[in-house]
């Protein structure tokens, strides 16, 4: 399997530049979706702010992460967030 993100023609890795938009920039809804954010994880995340060029897509993906790891399911807390560690470890993921 190949590694992510690696760059063939130069033998290195390669990351996609994504526009962030900085937390003392945001306003209206961007503004309130960073500041939830920031209220459950005591800071703005990456993953959180490089949804900030779509505040809408973030508040849905922010819904659907609580919905996966906070809402009724058959397995604990615990083992969501076991399942969540072992595939970020297998797709060599720092989150």
């Amino acid at each position: 399997m190949p590694l992510p993100w690696y760059d063939y023609q130069t033998g290195g890795t390669a990351m996609p530049w994504i526009t962030q938009i900085p937390i003392h920039q945001a306003t209206g809804l961007l503004k309130k979706e960073y500041d939830k954010a920031i209220e459950r994880a005591g800071r703005l995340w990456n993953i959180a702010q490089i949804m900030g060029m779509n505040p809408r897509v973030m508040r849905s993906s922010m819904a659907h992460y609580g919905a996966i790891m906070h809402g009724g399911s058959p397995l604990s807390r615990v083992q969501r967030e076991l399942i969540a560690t072992v595939v970020a470890a297998e797709l060599d993921c720092p989150y």
